[in-house]
């Protein structure tokens, strides 16, 4: 069994104007991860998830793919303590 993890994340790229948040918020919900993903002021995204690390993982990896009109060009990670006080998914 995977460890559960929590990551913050900033995708940079053109990642605003394209559903990349319903995307995130879509794909974490179907892998069960909490969290939030919203529009930052610059023109990137920002997000945490939270779960087992496989599928955080898994939605790293659908993250970097992003939706078809999206061109992610950088992940900026950084795995953070647990925090569980999100209950589902969110959109901010």
């Amino acid at each position: 069994m995977s460890a559960h993890v929590r990551v913050h994340v900033v995708v940079l790229g053109l990642v605003q104007g394209v559903g990349f948040r319903w995307f995130v918020a879509r794909e974490a919900g179907a892998l069960g991860l909490r969290g939030w993903v919203k529009n930052l002021v610059d023109g990137s995204v920002e997000l945490e998830a939270e779960g087992d690390r496989s599928l955080v993982e898994e939605l790293l990896a659908a993250v970097k793919r992003g939706p078809r009109s999206a061109h992610v060009s950088d992940l900026r990670l950084q795995w953070i303590p647990s925090s569980q006080e999100d209950v589902s998914f969110t959109i901010r």
